[in-house]
């Protein structure tokens, strides 16, 4: 009996000193989080990461969550007629040359003015089908999942538009 009891007491030490422990960690992750969200970064969206990854910390998009597809919510104050106006006014970000920087400091060539794949690759992301399935379903693709490869050519498509949208400078050669 008495081995048995040392035995629970032995475990409800070490069930507490695990039990802080992941509280710490939890604390931890709790604080990144908030860092994040008080940066106005979508940490739960991929293409808010693709947003951080390319256009400065500072840029209205990374400042401003929002979905990616939604169109801008109306100025209640502006004429109706008046033609709507940019979400923020900041430099626009040149992708293009942003893109190629970063491909110029990696060995690995990647076709990323094509391929959404590469083009997340290229910015450090998980491009596995199942993270491309995500981001499908953050930019609202209708199409079929299982076909990678339309959703792939939409999906790049889609991002450059985005990214366009949210005040980058991007050639009309990597939006089609």
């Amino acid at each position: 009996m008495a081995v048995r009891w040392t035995r629970n007491i032995a475990l409800n030490v070490a069930g507490t000193c695990l039990a802080q422990r992941l509280h710490e960690a939890a604390n931890a992750l709790l604080h990144n989080v908030l860092l994040h969200v008080d940066q106005g970064i979508n940490i739960m969206s991929i293409f808010g990461t693709i947003l951080s990854k390319i256009f400065p910390s500072s840029h209205p998009a990374n400042t401003a969550p929002a979905d990616p597809a939604a169109p801008p919510a109306a100025d209640p104050t502006a004429a109706p007629d008046a033609p709507a106006a940019p979400a923020a006014a900041a430099e626009p970000v040149d992708v293009e040359a942003v893109l190629t920087g970063m491909q110029a400091n990696t060995s690995e060539q990647l076709n990323w003015r094509t391929s959404i794949v590469d083009l997340m690759k290229l910015l450090g992301l998980d491009s596995s089908l199942g993270a491309r399935k995500e981001l499908a379903g953050e930019l609202h693709y209708t199409g079929d999942t299982n076909d990678s490869a339309s959703m792939n050519i939409w999906l790049h498509k889609a991002v450059m538009e985005q990214l366009a949208a949210n005040g980058g400078k991007v050639p009309d050669s990597l939006k089609g």
